[in-house]
């Protein structure tokens, strides 16, 4: 490993640090100025509020429900989300079928479909998948759809001309060139069905980090809301990061851009040209898989 890495690594940590030192600082202090920080807990106070949860089984119960509910309802949104947006991009039939209905129920929060939810399933836990799933749905369907549209014709048109039919296309052109895409869609809906499922939880749920976190705060145990915000941002990190790394992965083919500081050049590998632009006559010849 380059020394760049771990200088970067070396950079989070201190931020890390520098943030939980001034939250320490000041809560320790009872600093009262705009904001008060006299009523708010130490770090020490959530780190044994942390330590005594672990302890206990409560804690572990509250995680699998949650990440099962975010699980189910994010596989159901990133497989019909996908399904429906290449449908509604690709037929003009399905665009006017669906298109107006799916446009009216978009802006409608996910979250405020909780009495939707509680009359239509005969169980909450039902009812919270379905929140969790309308959440990431309406990302994932969106996304796929303006990058569907957004791929150029001139490899449709190549596959027909090799006789390929609409099933070759849909697999060797639509679904691959549609992938960046896709996945920015998944990585907004996983966030977002993070946000709704604890909402869900904390309005109707049984168990789980949400039910919990208001739990505490009800009972007025700030020390304990804390641990529960830190479990939901850390769980969030943790499935926005899985989809981002299987994002990355099925799309190898990919260039792959870094960083450059401004007034800065980018370093060539040794041994290697400059690499010239392809006009648009010598473009049409490429290889669909090596276009950029």
């Amino acid at each position: 490993m380059s020394h760049r890495p771990l200088a970067r690594y070396a950079l989070r940590a201190v931020s890390l640090a520098a943030a939980l030192s001034l939250w320490q600082l000041l809560t320790s202090l009872n600093v009262d100025l705009w904001l008060r920080f006299s009523q708010f807990p130490t770090v020490a106070d959530v780190a044994r509020a942390f330590a005594d949860r672990l302890s206990g089984p409560d804690y572990w119960t509250d995680l699998t429900d949650s990440l099962t509910r975010i699980v189910t309802g994010f596989l159901l949104a990133a497989v019909l989300g996908v399904a429906a947006g290449v449908l509604v991009a690709r037929s003009r039939l399905a665009e006017d079928l669906l298109g107006p209905l799916l446009e009216v129920v978009r802006p409608i929060p996910a979250i405020a479909l909780v009495p939707v939810a509680i009359l239509l399933f005969p169980s909450n836990e039902q009812g919270i998948v379905f929140i969790t799933f309308t959440a990431a749905f309406f990302p994932v369907l969106v996304s796929t759809r303006h990058a569907v549209r957004a791929l150029t014709p001139v490899w449709e048109e190549a596959v027909r001309t090799m006789g390929g039919g609409r099933w070759r296309i849909l697999g060797s052109v639509v679904l691959p060139g549609a992938l960046p895409g896709i996945f920015g869609g998944l990585s907004v809906g996983i966030g977002v069905s993070w946000i709704c499922v604890i909402s869900a939880e904390m309005i109707s749920g049984q168990y789980g980090v949400g039910y919990r976190t208001w739990q505490d705060y009800t009972v007025v145990n700030y020390a304990g809301v804390l641990v529960g915000m830190v479990t939901i941002g850390v769980l969030g990190w943790v499935t926005s990061t899985a989809v981002e790394l299987l994002g990355r992965r099925l799309t190898r083919w990919l260039p792959r851009t870094s960083f450059v500081p401004a007034g800065r050049t980018p370093r060539r590998a040794r041994g290697t040209e400059a690499a010239v632009p392809l006009s648009p006559t010598t473009k049409e010849d490429v290889p669909h898989d090596q276009l950029v």
